[in-house]
């Protein structure tokens, strides 16, 4: 006998594999006609989170259950217009409701509500990079419903954002990313079936030509010795200098806590862990670098991101440097010079905290042609 109405209920731990330490996922199955179709809510939960169909012992629980309440309100306005339709088909039921979310927002208002959410906590500097991609994406105005997240349209995306002038890392550093980000979020929220990222090669320019974005050693020398016209430059400078030396990342610097250098065989030694990659860097403080600690009191003068890296413009140019320099030039300078001096590739790799010395090798796979040359000149006479 055919049932009329489909019955819904909430299962949790349908393939049995929560524990104390791992959640599972609560679903939506639907039955109808003794078949079944378990629908994701994406809730992931504890054991002792769930009871008697219920949810329990949980911070956000109302949060929870309210968002619950919801996607079974969804499911059963869903069901209740296949069946003014004449055709219940529950295997329909998740491409129904992403059209019903679909029509609710456009895909642009997605991305400005997930940004709002995802600023939160963040530093001036990482806010500002959201609302710059906010900014431009708007501005692009292509790509508005989620039906227009499409492999052509990216493709498009990435053509139009070339003609702007930008290069590879920035394209995707900027712009490609945040983008993926939002359609990864509106895919969990049920907006979305599939990333078109998944098949369109987007290069990221990640490792690609660094060593153009560092300094030769002449020029960090001139960097290091000019003057500077303002106390303001000279600070800014400083830091630069510092950075270079110890080649940690600008949020690494901005958390740089004297109290942690200790000594090692007589060496002052400065040891952590990156922020991106949370693996441990262990950095020897050489003269230039604690000097210039001492000179402001072991407190750095760090400024924000933006206007570091605007003001290292004008430190260029009164050292007299043609090149746009910004402040992760300093962490590839210096991890340059200590491989020109013949420091062993392990060794930088841990000073920079990268997570693999394949990141290093991709990084400075070529050294400086003078180091090259250097390097082959004095073993010439033994060949």
């Amino acid at each position: 006998m055919e049932s009329k109405i489909p019955q819904i209920s909430l299962i949790y731990n349908r393939r049995k594999i929560a524990s104390p330490t791992r959640k599972a996922a609560v679903e939506v199955r639907v039955t109808h006609n003794y078949k079944q179709k378990y629908i994701s809510t994406g809730i992931m939960l504890y054991p002792s989170q769930w009871k008697k169909s219920k949810i329990t012992n949980c911070t956000n629980l109302v949060q929870i259950s309210q968002t619950l309440d919801k996607i079974v309100t969804d499911i059963r306005q869903v069901i209740f217009e296949m069946m003014q339709d004449g055709n219940v088909d529950i295997n329909a039921i998740p491409e129904r409701l992403s059209k019903k979310k679909q029509e609710r927002i456009s895909f642009i208002d997605f991305c400005i509500q997930r940004a709002n959410v995802r600023k939160y906590g963040k530093s001036k500097d990482n806010k500002r990079r959201y609302d710059r991609f906010i900014k431009y994406f708007n501005e692009y105005g292509k790509i508005v419903t989620f039906e227009d997240i499409t492999e052509q349209n990216i493709i498009e995306y990435d053509k139009y954002l070339e003609r702007k002038g930008l290069k590879e890392n920035s394209k995707w550093s900027c712009y490609h990313r945040f983008l993926n980000s939002f359609i990864s979020d509106a895919i969990n929220d049920g907006y979305l079936h599939k990333n078109p990222y998944k098949w369109i090669h987007i290069n990221k320019g990640r490792y690609k030509d660094a060593l153009e974005r560092c300094l030769t050693p002449e020029e960090f020398r001139k960097i290091k010795n000019a003057c500077m016209p303002t106390p303001s430059l000279e600070k800014v400078r400083d830091v630069f200098v510092f950075q270079t030396y110890t080649c940690l990342s600008y949020t690494d610097l901005r958390s740089f806590n004297i109290s942690r250098i200790k000594e090692i065989k007589g060496m002052k030694v400065y040891t952590g862990s990156r922020q991106k990659t949370m693996k441990t860097y262990t950095i020897p403080i050489l003269a230039p670098a604690w000097d210039i600690l001492m000179k402001y009191n072991g407190k750095l003068p760090i400024i924000s991101n933006v206007k570091y890296n605007l003001y290292l413009k004008n430190v260029a140019q009164a050292a007299g440097i043609e090149k746009h320099i910004s402040t992760h030039w300093a962490r590839h300078t210096g991890a340059t010079l200590l491989l020109n001096e013949g420091v062993d590739l392990n060794i930088v790799s841990k000073i920079c905290g990268h997570s693999s010395i394949k990141i290093t090798e991709q990084i400075y796979a070529k050294l400086l042609d003078e180091t090259i040359v250097d390097a082959v000149d004095s073993v010439k006479d033994k060949l």
